[in-house]
């Protein structure tokens, strides 16, 4: 009985700092950007030339 209640502590402890990680993420200004994530898709990447060195 006593490792239940060990193991609800633990997982409570887990969900809590996940649940700070998310609010801390949110406030820091990581989802602001949902713009750019959309129109990325429509920049072309930019080619890089190789050059062949034949022996």
């Amino acid at each position: 009985m006593s490792v239940l209640f060990i193991l609800i502590i633990v997982s409570l402890a887990v969900a809590i700092s996940f649940l700070v990680a998310f609010v801390w993420s949110v406030k820091d200004g990581q989802y602001e950007d949902d713009y750019t994530p959309s129109m990325r898709m429509l920049f072309d990447d930019e080619v890089k030339e190789t050059k062949n060195q034949s022996k």
